[in-house]
């Protein structure tokens, strides 16, 4: 069974068929869903299909940076106010975006810090978004005062050296349908790196793998990114499954489940 460590199925693209999306998920073997949120407005929404799919769907908090205003410091109070009232398995996702909006970027790295400060106070990992921001975003982990902050670079996309970085601050990378595309260098880098540091990921409903890329992508699309990686390691299914679970068990569940 596979675990997709970041999948958006509270938002609209899924609230016609949620229930056989994750139907056909669990037929294709992923039974476990990770939940990153966006903003204020997506919280109610997550947090309705974590207590509809209880025990299967986990709710992460966060403040996408592309969600970053000029107000972040009310966006953060309004929408770590309820940071209490669930169990929230991770801050995310959080981080810098200068792909889509470079506006914002002091606010962008202040709330990054801000929510990772909140991380350490209530002892939980990151998941972290980073676009056209690598440099910005090491910088701030590597601080002394973040040794102890662990977690995921979502969407990994980055060369080897960047890999080799981020491993080692502690941190996973989440591969998802990128590495199954033909003008990828991701699979050079997933081949040079040990899979106890890759967990698996849709970022649905985008970025859908080969070859449905272009349309709506989903998390049964997991099994297609493990087939891939198995490809490229040299190795089965069920090792990339147990690898990819046991990091994810470790890192969220500490290996309760």
């Amino acid at each position: 069974m596979f675990t997709d460590s970041h999948t958006h199925l509270y938002l609209p693209e899924f609230e016609d068929d949620l229930e056989s999306v994750i139907a056909n998920a669990m037929e294709s073997k992923v039974n476990r869903f990770l939940l990153p949120n966006i903003d204020q407005t997506t919280l109610p929404g997550l947090i309705a299909t974590c207590h509809k799919y209880k025990d299967i769907c986990f709710p992460m908090i966060g403040l996408h940076p592309c969600s970053v205003e000029v107000n972040y410091i009310e966006q953060l109070e309004k929408l770590y106010t309820h940071i209490d009232n669930e169990p929230f398995i991770a801050i995310g996702e959080i981080g810098i975006d200068l792909y889509w909006e470079k506006k914002f970027i002091s606010q962008q790295k202040e709330a990054f810090i801000r929510q990772i400060e909140l991380a350490q106070t209530y002892s939980l990992p990151i998941v972290i978004h980073c676009r056209n921001a690598f440099n910005e975003i090491y910088d701030i982990i590597k601080r002394k005062e973040f040794e102890n902050i662990t977690g995921i670079f979502h969407c990994f996309t980055g060369d080897y050296t960047q890999a080799k970085k981020i491993i080692d601050q502690g941190f996973l990378l989440g591969i998802g349908g990128i590495v199954t595309f033909k003008n990828s260098n991701l699979g050079d880098v997933v081949r040079k790196i040990d899979l106890k540091h890759i967990v698996l990921e849709t970022d649905a409903p985008y970025l859908a793998p080969a070859p449905m890329r272009g349309k709506r992508n989903e998390s049964k699309y997991i099994s297609i990114i493990a087939e891939k990686i198995s490809e490229i390691k040299n190795t089965t299914i069920t090792k990339i499954s147990e690898s990819t679970n046991h990091n994810i068990n470790t890192l969220f569940f500490n290996k309760k489940i």
